[in-house]
């Protein structure tokens, strides 16, 4: 990918990078720990494109 992105590009990137966060704490409690991450933190980085 080249260094220099345009902003659009660069801004759906930076959400894309912020959705991958896990799951929060009271979800841990009340799965017993089955759930790990949010459901759109499962996109993969060579499997699945965003553009």
């Amino acid at each position: 990918m080249a260094r220099n992105k345009e902003p659009q590009k660069k801004a759906i990137l930076t959400k894309a990078n912020k959705t991958r966060k896990r799951a929060p704490v009271w979800v841990f409690v009340k799965t017993g720990r089955k759930v790990r991450d949010s459901p759109k933190s499962r996109r993969n980085w060579r499997r699945d494109n965003l553009f």
